[in-house]
């Protein structure tokens, strides 16, 4: 019931903070390498597919002869 109630909105209290030894040139860097990082390593390289192919083909000419 305290919805309807007259009087001040109760807002949130704002929060400011300034860091005392932040450097934006380090922190540029740093998103920099991370995002080269992450592009390396989304590159594969496709000899997981042929093993992966070779294997898989090893496993059905197994199971062909047995069955």
């Amino acid at each position: 019931m305290g919805l309807f109630l007259p009087g001040k909105k109760v807002r949130n209290r704002r929060f400011d903070y300034e860091p005392r030894f932040y450097d934006p040139s380090k922190d540029e860097r740093l998103r920099r390498r991370i995002r080269v990082q992450s592009r390396a390593h989304r590159k594969r390289s496709p000899l997981g597919l042929i093993i992966f192919g070779i294997l898989l083909l090893m496993v059905l000419l197994i199971y062909m002869n047995l069955g």
